[in-house]
């Protein structure tokens, strides 16, 4: 059994962005997308130089060990960032995410920083095999907010771990078998996010072609807004034989999409010792026009894949203008110059108005959003319940108290409750909170009772109860009944407080006199007819098997 694969990727800079600042990179051995970060901090360098750095690893067979190979790869990167940035101190504030697999020929090395994904399509099911490194999905893996509640969060997109030049970066490393019919989908945020999962299920399983699946992807998101940059890489594993003489056109031809098709990687292009490799020719592009999809500069009509140009329904050239270096018209009279420039930045004014609002908008309905959200928590030393989310923007709560309840306090919760209420319960509306609250005031109300039952019959235990005759005295037999009596009374009405209760009547108290030495008789031997010794008294007396299992998770004085 001969593996290959056959790849497609894609990139559109989407319907918001000015720019891509998406990089991505397919060859025979390696699958790899960066999301650049930081706009005016040169995010596309990012992404970039990062895809850059790792080309490396695209040779005929990996020879070293997979997750050794990677991991050093993506710290070189790291490094070549930190690099970058002490060279030219205006890229401080870049970077990117990364996410890359490492193709053997019988399994897959991925590595995974930051919150672009990795998809696996096997058997009609697809599975998300990497974890966002953001600070949503930490929540969600603390059980604060649930998946469905991630996709619509304002702070979503507010990463956790990143490729930024700075420290040791803290990837995910994994060793992933793979089988023949297996398809891999690596994309940007750009995708993932306006796409459902279930969406991508559909379109992954129904499209024959990775061409035809990239393409169908990028409109998907199109359509719903394209808010970022959007950027996937499609990859089927192939059983052919040996003699099959079409494998070699979907697995030879790297193909280099986004930013890093326009913005040649530096220090990839000066290595010559990658120059004459699959990898180093995709690495060492210049600035070209570049479409949404498609063979790199270089590879000419006569490619099997030179006819795959951009998806149905994108103007003609690509995510972006094509731009080229050395191509640029100069006019010999700068008079017709001057109002194109004038006219540039106005637009370029309108532009950053048309920006301002809609992040003055996104702000304002993220934050309406947020007022319709409700949890149950903890208030000094009661429960609440309260409105909005618990974080904090920009030193600002978005959240407070709705309804406070003080007769329901934490110091008589379980302590697992009250462990769940310090870290915030949930709720996935204003009633369901109300509910939540009910069963916390039902146990704290149990507590409390089996609090002052324990109170009571401590009060009335006296040394001396259990004669030399083995038989209860008087007042210990009352203080049984009496202690019974007050939790019965106690679970029907509210009970006062310990301070201020009064000694249960009937009861006698008497006290050891101090001038009487305490004597002990022998243990008498039982006769006919004579009441066995009384079994140990619990704290809590009289309460069925049910009640005291219940009771015991109760905090004890």
């Amino acid at each position: 059994m001969t593996l290959v694969l056959r790849f497609a990727a894609g990139s559109h800079k989407g319907l918001i962005r000015e720019g891509n600042e998406d990089s991505g990179y397919a060859g025979p051995r390696l699958l790899a997308v960066a999301d650049g970060m930081g706009g005016a901090a040169a995010g596309e360098v990012a992404s970039s130089e990062v895809l850059g750095s790792i080309v490396r690893l695209d040779e005929d067979v990996p020879g070293a060990d997979l997750l050794t190979l990677l991991g050093d790869a993506v710290q070189g990167a790291n490094d070549r960032l930190r690099q970058m940035v002490d060279e030219d101190p205006q890229l401080e504030g870049m970077g990117c995410t990364l996410t890359a697999m490492l193709w053997t020929g019988q399994r897959m090395g991925l590595v995974h920083v930051g919150d672009s994904r990795a998809y696996l399509l096997r058997d009609g099911s697809l599975v998300q095999i990497t974890q966002d490194h953001t600070w949503v999905q930490r929540l969600v893996d603390e059980g604060r907010i649930t998946p469905e509640e991630a996709e619509t969060h304002p702070q979503r997109s507010l990463l956790m771990r990143a490729l930024d030049g700075r420290g040791q970066v803290e990837p995910d490393l994994s060793i992933r078998e793979v089988r023949a019919g297996d398809r891999y989908l690596i994309c940007s945020d750009g995708l993932s996010g306006p796409v459902s999962h279930q969406t991508l299920q559909d379109t992954l399983g129904s499209y024959y072609s990775p061409e035809q699946t990239v393409q169908e992807l990028i409109q998907l998101a199109l359509r719903g807004g394209g808010p970022d940059n959007i950027t996937c890489i499609v990859a089927d594993v192939l059983d052919v034989g040996a003699t099959d003489t079409l494998s070699g056109r979907f697995n030879d031809v790297p193909v280099v999409v986004g930013a890093v098709a326009e913005t040649p990687p530096s220090s990839a292009a000066a290595d010559q010792s990658i120059r004459d490799t699959p990898a180093g020719r995709a690495a060492g592009l210049g600035r070209g026009p570049q479409g949404a999809f498609g063979p790199a500069e270089g590879y000419g009509a006569g490619h099997p894949d030179a006819g795959f140009g951009p998806a149905g329904g994108y103007p003609e050239g690509g995510s972006a203008e094509p731009s080229v270096h050395g191509t640029e018209d100069y006019d010999e009279d700068d008079a017709p110059r001057r109002p194109r420039r004038k006219n540039r930045a106005l637009a370029f004014s309108l532009v950053g108005l048309v920006t301002v609002g809609l992040l003055g908008a996104g702000g304002f309905f993220g934050y309406q959003w947020t007022q319709s959200q409700y949890y149950v928590g903890a208030e000094g030393d009661h429960v609440a319940v309260f409105q909005g989310v618990n974080q904090s923007l920009a030193g600002l709560s978005l959240s407070s108290v709705h309804t406070p309840y003080k007769d329901i306090e934490l110091k008589f919760l379980p302590q697992d409750q009250r462990t769940h209420v310090t870290n915030t319960i949930s709720a996935t509306s204003l009633g369901d909170a109300d509910d939540k609250v009910k069963k916390l005031g039902e146990q704290a109300a149990f507590c409390r009772r089996v609090s002052d039952v324990r109170a009571t019959a401590g009060s009335l235990s006296t040394p001396g109860g259990t004669p030399a005759t083995g038989q209860p005295t008087q007042q210990a037999a009352a203080g049984t009944v009496a202690t019974h009596a007050g939790f019965v009374t106690a679970t029907t009405a509210p009970s006062p407080s310990a301070s201020g209760r009064a000694p249960a009547a009937g009861v006698p108290t008497t006290t050891p006199s101090p001038s009487t030495p305490s004597t002990t008789a022998p243990a008498p031997v039982p006769s006919q007819g004579a009441a066995a010794p009384a079994a140990p008294q619990s704290d809590l007396p009289g309460l069925s098997d049910e009640e005291r299992q219940r009771a015991d998770s109760c905090p004890k004085p």
